[in-house]
C-alpha cells in the first residue's frame, strides 16, 4: 500500500456560464490530481462567497486555486484572444502575489502558439470598466481588469497559504470594446482560447505540487 499522500486538488474558478462551459468542454486529460471547476457568479462579492464556501469543503481545503475567464485589456495594442497572466491581483483591500507566472507564460506560448501573452498586475473592479476609467487603471500600472480574480485569490489565501494564480483571456480592449460576449468575432475568439488553456493549468498544478514536497 502506498504511503504517499493524495495530491492536493486544483480549484479553477470562473464567473460566467459561458466561461464555465468553455472550461467544462475543454481537454481535461493530463490533470495532476483532482480538479474542480467552480462557477462563482459575477462580481467580487459572489466570488468571495463561492470560493470561501468551496474551500470549506475538506476535499478542497488544501487546493491550489486558479482564477480564470475573460477580462478587459487596458494596454494599447491588446486584442481579443490575447492572454493575461497576472503577476499579482489587486483590489482596494490589497494585493496577492501569484505563483508560477513564468511557467504559465511558457506553457501558454507552447500550447497556443501565435497568441500574445501579457504579464503584469491584474486589477479588480465591482463594475464593468469603460472609457476614461480604463485609462486611469492603466496609469497606475494595471494591464487588465476583471471583477472576480482579485476577490478569488484574496479569499483563497485568507483561509491558508496555498499556490494561487490568475490567467485571463482578453475579450475586449481599448480599440476593441465589445457590447455582448459571443455575438462578435472577438468574443468567439476569446471563447476558443479559453477552451484550450486547461493543459497549461494542469502543468502549472503539477509543478506547484512538486515544489511543495
Amino acid at each position: 500500500m502506498s504511503t504517499q499522500p493524495a495530491p492536493a486538488p486544483l480549484l479553477i474558478a470562473c464567473a460566467l456560464g459561458i466561461e464555465h462551459f468553455a472550461l467544462r468542454t475543454g481537454d481535461k486529460s493530463g490533470a495532476g490530481g483532482p480538479v474542480a471547476v467552480l462557477r462563482s457568479g459575477m462580481g467580487p462579492k459572489a466570488a468571495e462567497r463561492s470560493v470561501t464556501r468551496a474551500l470549506a469543503d475538506p476535499a478542497l481545503a488544501g487546493a491550489a486555486v486558479l482564477a480564470t475567464g475573460f477580462c478587459a485589456g487596458l494596454a494599447p495594442g491588446m486584442h481579443p484572444g490575447d492572454l493575461v497572466v497576472a503577476e499579482e491581483t489587486r483590489d482596494p483591500r490589497g494585493s496577492v502575489a501569484c505563483v508560477g507566472t513564468d511557467l504559465l507564460v511558457k506553457e501558454l506560448s507552447r500550447t497556443l502558439p501565435g497568441r500574445v501573452v501579457h504579464t503584469g498586475p491584474l486589477t479588480g473592479s465591482d463594475h464593468v470598466v469603460r472609457g476614461v476609467e480604463r485609462s486611469d487603471l492603466r496609469a497606475i500600472g494595471a494591464i487588465a481588469v476583471d471583477m472576480e480574480s482579485a476577490a478569488t485569490l484574496l479569499s483563497a489565501v485568507r483561509t491558508r497559504p496555498r499556490p494561487v494564480a490568475a490567467v485571463r483571456v482578453v475579450v475586449d480592449a481599448p480599440e476593441h470594446e465589445l457590447v455582448r460576449i459571443g455575438t462578435v468575432r472577438g468574443g468567439i475568439s476569446a471563447f476558443r482560447v479559453l477552451r484550450s488553456v486547461l493543459p497549461t493549468f494542469f502543468e502549472w498544478h503539477r509543478n506547484v505540487l512538486l515544489s511543495r514536497r
